[in-house]
């Protein structure tokens, strides 16, 4: 063991001028007792942030883990590891979680061992590498006949075959297991990668989610932070569009706040501002800590006062990660420990905790399907004057399907039908669909176009899971009443999976355009020029229709918005609430044209609205 540089001293003679004073003696470096963190070398250099600053890259060789004493001791925990990081201790402060790998070529693999870097256990390889590994209460089973206790730790793992929406790499989600590596369970179903988990007192769990399920926000989305129970039940928006575009590394304060890291754009490493919101009023207490100036932080951990626990290098990138405890009401930080010849990041307590509650869970293998359902889709973030009674007329559910890297990349990631059902006078609607798949809700107007889109959301085993409206306030009371969609018993919407069609552009659409529009947009023509490439014959080289479509013509997701709808249509049919889309002219087709049939409109109405792709993906993952 070696003394560690950069390790705060007691203060004597300042703890005795405060106490004369008569003040509270603020805590000392030693009176917080061991850290465990995690020393990054400092030749290891993070690359550019993935996906233009959304997505950190990966980040740890060489790294270790280490324990720091309150007389600035260090230890090294994980000798004999090529890469070890995110240290998470147990509840009762006496054993490590961690991921690592022995050897470079191997992946990371969950691990857990005692305090003291002793009774080390390989946990879990998931199906690649693991991250983020954390120790969940306990979660209580209901079963027919018993309900059944389960000690499960939770962790970020990759998906195997997945690639994120973006095509930027593996796609990764929560997974779950016991400490024995057994009964193994994916938690999440995100398109794009979830990570950075982090359990509640109240023992929900919540993480960092790449949402690109649109491109209201760009084509990079944003990172918004999501809720779940501990069983992948009940996702929602924990906290998102308030404050900057990417949030990551939540943490929650014995004040009752969470804290995050957050930048427009991140850096390599994640590291950004600092930012909080209440857990009593989440969605709309949000405030930011520190600004650009401030410094880059990383990776905050709660400290019994309220104070944090975090990493902190100067704003512009220069010198090492080191340990500060940080007041997040005023953002005042003071250095605890840094060694220069690391960076020093990932600091927790080794100490115990609080256990947060317990939760019991419904799901069970033996279901493959689940519901969900809505009170009143009318209830919404909209005017009401622009959304009146009866607007939406059909729930479309979508399957989102992942990509698997070997298509070119569209603007947007695949979606498949479900199907569709009728709204019920009163708004509400109630369906089965697939269990543990992505899944996107659409509710559509009399012409069956997208009025509102979810994200993906999905449904667990067995699971019933329903929400008050289509985008409403979460903090809002749902109205008291029995929906007429609950009456009856749920719409099944699972057809087989060779039966879940799509609608492309090469197989679809383009018949569409040669009947009905290259006479007038040939390739010396009317604008857009449709004509002039050859019968497209390949999946991944789109043709110049697709091309001049995709250019102004065509709002990938949102046919209501797109101008090739409105000239289909005579009409403009984008809604008040698309903001700059509402006055825009309209370009009519001639009088002399003959209108499109009925099920040629639905064709263009479904090709945008399921994400304007140029190849199919009827063949894909089945």
């Amino acid at each position: 063991m070696t003394r560690a540089p950069g390790l705060s001293p007691v203060a004597g003679a300042l703890l005795l001028a405060v106490a004369t004073l008569g003040a509270k003696a603020p805590p000392t470096p030693s009176s917080l007792g061991t850290l465990v963190l995690t020393q990054v070398p400092t030749e290891e250099k993070p690359t550019a942030a993935l996906a233009g600053g959304i997505l950190r890259s990966p980040w740890g060789a060489g790294a270790r883990i280490v324990s720091v004493t309150p007389q600035g001791v260090v230890k090294v925990l994980t000798g004999g590891f090529d890469s070890a990081a995110d240290p998470e201790v147990s509840f009762d402060g006496r054993k490590i979680l961690f991921a690592g790998r022995k050897t470079a070529s191997d992946s990371w693999c969950i691990w857990e061992m005692d305090a003291d870097g002793a009774a080390l256990q390989q946990v879990t390889c998931g199906a690649g590498d693991c991250r983020s590994p954390f120790y969940e209460p306990p979660i209580y089973t209901l079963n027919p006949v018993s309900t059944d206790r389960s000690d499960l730790v939770a962790f970020v793992g990759v998906d195997a075959g997945e690639t994120n929406e973006y095509g930027t790499g593996p796609n990764t989600s929560l997974y779950s297991c016991k400490l024995d590596g057994s009964s193994l369970h994916r938690l999440t179903y995100n398109l794009s990668n979830d990570f950075d988990p982090y359990v509640l007192p109240d023992g929900r769990m919540i993480f960092a989610a790449w949402e690109r399920q649109s491109l209201d926000r760009g084509p990079q989305g944003r990172v918004a932070l999501v809720g779940a129970n501990l069983d992948g039940t009940d996702p929602q928006i924990f906290s998102g569009d308030e404050g900057l575009r990417v949030k990551q590394m939540p943490t929650a304060t014995t004040d009752g706040l969470v804290a995050f890291v957050e930048a427009d754009a991140i850096e390599g490493d994640g590291s950004g501002s600092l930012g909080v919101v209440s857990l009593r009023r989440n969605l709309h207490s949000y405030r930011r800590v520190t600004r650009e100036g401030d410094g880059l932080f990383h990776s905050p951990s709660p400290l019994a006062d309220g104070r944090l626990l975090v990493s902190w290098r100067p704003a512009d990138g220069t010198g090492t990660h080191g340990v500060y405890r940080l007041d997040p009401a005023t953002g005042r930080r003071e250095k605890l420990f840094d060694d220069p010849a690391w960076h020093d990041v990932q600091a927790k307590l080794l100490a115990p905790r609080v256990v947060p509650d317990s939760r019991s869970s419904v799901v069970r293998d033996d279901d493959l399907e689940g519901k969900l359902f809505a009170i009143d889709v009318g209830i919404n973030d909209l005017d009401p004057k622009s959304f009146p009674p009866g607007t939406a007329k059909t729930l479309r559910v979508l399957e989102g399907v992942p990509r698997d890297g070997r298509a070119a990349v569209p603007p947007l990631a695949g979606r498949r039908f479900l199907g569709e059902t009728p709204i019920a006078l009163d708004g509400s609607f109630q369906v089965q669909v697939p269990a543990n798949t992505p899944v996107q809700l659409q509710v559509l107007d009399a012409d069956g176009l997208a009025l509102r889109s979810s994200g993906w959301i999905w449904v667990r085993n067995h699971a019933n899971q329903g929400c008050v409206g289509c985008h409403e306030d979460p903090e809002r009371t749902p109205p008291n009443r029995l929906t007429e969609a609950l009456r009856s018993p749920a719409v099944v919407l699972d057809p087989p999976r060779e039966q879940r069609r799509t609608v492309d552009f090469r197989r679809d659409v383009m018949p569409v355009l040669r009947a009905n529009c290259f006479e007038c947009h040939s390739q010396d023509g009317r604008a857009p020029r449709l004509g002039g490439d050859a019968e497209p014959n390949d999946a991944v080289s789109p043709n110049r229709a697709y091309r001049s479509l995709l250019s102004a013509y065509v709002v990938p997701g949102s046919a209501r918005r797109s101008r090739l709808i409105w000239h289909v249509f005579g009409r403009n049919t984008s809604r008040p609430w698309d903001k700059d889309d509402w006055m825009k002219d309209v370009v009519r087709m001639p009088n002399d044209r003959p209108a499109l049939k009925p099920e040629e409109r639905r064709v263009l109405i479904e090709w945008i609205d399921l994400g304007a792709l140029w190849d199919g993906l009827d063949e894909v993952r089945r």
